[in-house]
C-alpha cells in the first residue's frame, strides 16, 4: 500500500465513524479553552474537566484570571500535574493577554507561543478547535499513531518533523479534524502499551499490525 493509499484509508474510515470528532475538553469559549490545554500537559482530560469548573466559576475570563494571585488560584489547581508552574503560567498568560492583546485571546501560533505556558503544541490546539485553523499539534498520541499505522516515516523522529508530514499529506480542510481522529485513536484503541489491533478498524492500512502479525516467537527453552 502506497502512503497516498493509506491516507486514504485512514480518511475513509474516521470520516465513516468519527465524522463530528472533537477535543474531550470542556469548554466554552476561547479563553477557557486555552486555560483548560495549558492545564492539560501531561495530565489527562478527565481531570482538567474535573478541575475546571471551580476556575472558571473563581475566574470567568481573563481579566480575572489577570488579577488572580498564586495563593488563591493554586489550591484549584493542586490536583492536576505540576500545579505550581501552571499556577505561574495560567497568571501570567493572563495578564500577558490582558496588556498586549487588549483581553482578547490571540489566534495565530506566532502570537500564542507568546503567553506563558504555551508552546506550538498548545497554539496549534487553540487555533484549530477554535478557529479550524488547517494547524497539527502532535502530542504522544498523535506521534506514536501516526508513526504506527505508518502515515510519517520512522525517520521522523521530533514532533515538529511528524507534524510537517503530516500537514503534507492530509487535505488541508480536514487537519483540523484529523487531529482529533489521531488523538481519540491512540487514547481509546492505540494504546501504548497493549494497542488493540484485534478491535481496529485500521488493520488492512497499519503498518504496525500487519508487520508485528508476521513475527514468529521463538519456543521457549526447557528449565
Amino acid at each position: 500500500m502506497t502512503r497516498q493509499q493509506r491516507y486514504q484509508f485512514v480518511i475513509d474510515y474516521f470520516e465513516r465513524h468519527a465524522p463530528e470528532a472533537e477535543t474531550e475538553l470542556l469548554y466554552d469559549n476561547p479563553y477557557e479553552l486555552l486555560v483548560a490545554v495549558i492545564l492539560s500537559a501531561q495530565c489527562t482530560d478527565k481531570r482538567v474537566n474535573m478541575t475546571t469548573p471551580a476556575i472558571f466559576e473563581k475566574y470567568p475570563d481573563v481579566y480575572t484570571l489577570s488579577k488572580a494571585t498564586f495563593d488563591d488560584l493554586y489550591p484549584l489547581i493542586k490536583s492536576i500535574s505540576y500545579p505550581n508552574n501552571k499556577t505561574k503560567h495560567l497568571i501570567g498568560m493572563g495578564q500577558k493577554v490582558v496588556t498586549e492583546f487588549a483581553g482578547t485571546i490571540p489566534m495565530t501560533v506566532e502570537e500564542l507561543i507568546q503567553l506563558p505556558g504555551v508552546g506550538r503544541k498548545t497554539a496549534n490546539v487553540i487555533t484549530s478547535v477554535i478557529d479550524n485553523q488547517p494547524n497539527m499539534a502532535v502530542d504522544t498520541h498523535v506521534f506514536r499513531v501516526s508513526k504506527r499505522i505508518g502515515l510519517v516515516p520512522q525517520t521522523a523522529s521530533t514532533p515538529l518533523a511528524v507534524e510537517k508530514e503530516l500537514i503534507k499529506h492530509f487535505p488541508k480542510e480536514l487537519i483540523h479534524k484529523a487531529h482529533h481522529w489521531l488523538i481519540l485513536h491512540g487514547r481509546y484503541t492505540c494504546l501504548a502499551r497493549n494497542p488493540k489491533c484485534e478491535q481496529c478498524g485500521l488493520q488492512p492500512a497499519c503498518r504496525y499490525f500487519n508487520s508485528s502479525e508476521n513475527i514468529v516467537l521463538p519456543a521457549l527453552k526447557k528449565r
